[in-house]
C-alpha cells in the first residue's frame, strides 16, 4: 500500500475503546475500512484528496459493523501452559518446565518451556519463529532446485526471511527476496507447500498469468484446496499468542 506510516490511536466506538489504524492510500478511490485480522482493532484507507474528518464520519456511521465484527472473531488464544498448537496438522501442547534449563524443546507432542513463567509466552514465540525459518528454508531450497530442474530461468534466492505479517502471508521482491508469515507453520503442511511454492514460482514469473499457475502447479503438491483454505481459515491464524 502506498502512502505514510501507520497512524494508530484508540478511539471510543458506541462507548468502547477500539484501536484505529489512519492509512492514505493514493491508489484508493474511496474510504474502506478493514478488520484487523488479529483482533484488536480496525483499519481505516483514506484516499489521497480525502480528510481524517470525512474518515472519521465514515467510520462512526459504520460503528455497529466495525462492533459486530470485531465480536464475531475467533476468541485469542495465548501462549500459557496448557494451550494446543495447530503445528502443520498435529496439534501441540504448551507445558512449563520451570526448574528445567533447557529453554524450550520438543517431545513428541508437548512443546516443554524452562525458566520464569514470565517469559513463557516470548519463549514460546522465539522457538515458532525459529520453526518456522528452519522449515520454509528447506521447502524453498527444495522448490528452487526444482525450478532450476525444470529449465524454468529465474532469479536465485537472495534471502529468506519470517515476520509476523497481517495482509500478505508470502512475497517476492524483484531481487529475490523471499517473505512469509511464521504463522503458516499453523496451517495444514499443504498450506504451507502452497505459499512456498508460490512465491518461489515468483522468481520466474513475477505475475499472475496463465505461465505462473503452471509452474505453481507443477511446484506444489496442491493449489486449489489450499487457497480455499486460506480464504475461509486463514484469518483464524492470527488469533495465537
Amino acid at each position: 500500500m502506498h502512502g505514510m506510516a501507520d497512524d494508530a490511536r484508540v478511539m471510543l466506538l458506541q462507548g468502547r475503546e477500539v484501536q484505529v489504524r489512519w492509512r492514505i492510500n493514493r491508489r484508493a478511490r474511496r474510504i474502506g475500512l478493514r478488520i484487523d485480522p488479529a483482533g484488536d482493532g480496525v483499519q481505516v484507507t483514506l484516499p489521497a484528496r480525502a480528510s481524517q474528518k470525512a474518515g472519521l464520519a465514515f467510520l462512526e456511521a459504520q460503528a455497529g459493523w466495525v462492533l459486530n465484527s470485531l465480536d464475531s472473531l475467533p476468541r485469542r488464544v495465548p501462549f500459557v501452559p496448557g494451550t494446543e498448537l495447530p503445528l502443520l496438522g498435529r496439534i501441540l501442547t504448551l507445558s512449563h518446565i520451570p526448574e528445567a534449563r533447557r529453554g524450550v524443546w520438543r517431545e513428541e507432542d508437548r512443546l516443554l518451556v524452562s525458566g520464569d513463567s514470565a517469559h513463557f509466552p516470548r519463549r514460546v514465540a522465539d522457538w515458532l519463529r525459529g520453526e518456522a525459518r528452519r522449515e520454509i528454508t528447506a521447502r524453498v531450497t527444495g522448490k528452487a532446485a526444482l525450478l532450476a530442474a525444470q529449465d524454468r530461468p529465474g532469479r536465485p534466492v537472495r534471502r529468506v526471511s519470517v515476520r509476523d505479517t497481517r495482509t500478505r502471508w508470502g512475497s517476492c521482491s524483484p531481487s529475490g527476496d523471499l517473505s512469509f508469515s511464521w504463522r503458516l507453520l499453523l496451517a495444514p503442511p499443504d498450506v504451507l507447500d502452497y505459499v512456498v511454492a508460490h512465491e518461489v514460482a515468483h522468481l520466474a514469473e513475477m505475475n499472475h498469468g496463465p505461465r505462473f499457475w503452471a509452474l505453481c502447479e507443477a511446484l506444489a503438491e496442491e493449489t486449489k484446496g489450499p487457497r480455499r483454505w486460506l480464504r475461509k481459515h486463514g484469518s483464524s491464524l492470527h488469533r495465537y499468542g
